[in-house]
């Protein structure tokens, strides 16, 4: 299992570019899972930003436009059980 997402809680999405996304509270790290089965982690993310995440109409939009290029980011590697 990867470093760090076996203590994660997913949520499934309804999206056309995420399947999921997780959230460590004290670490402020969001966790997305894409529909391309890349596992991406945002650092410094903020509470409240989640929960306007988990709000927003469109997940895929809201990821675009408040999410991608606005954090530092890690994509993680794939394991072979999740290909």
């Amino acid at each position: 299992m990867r470093e760090g997402l076996k203590y994660v809680d997913w949520m499934p999405l309804e999206s056309k570019l995420l399947i999921a996304a997780a959230y460590a509270a004290e670490a402020q790290i969001l966790y997305l899972r894409f529909h391309s089965s890349d596992v991406y982690r945002y650092f410094d993310f903020p509470p409240e930003l989640y929960r306007d995440f988990l709000g927003a109409e469109s997940k895929g939009r809201f990821f675009l436009s408040q999410v991608r290029n606005q954090f530092r980011y890690e994509r993680l590697p794939t394991s072979p059980s999740q290909t």
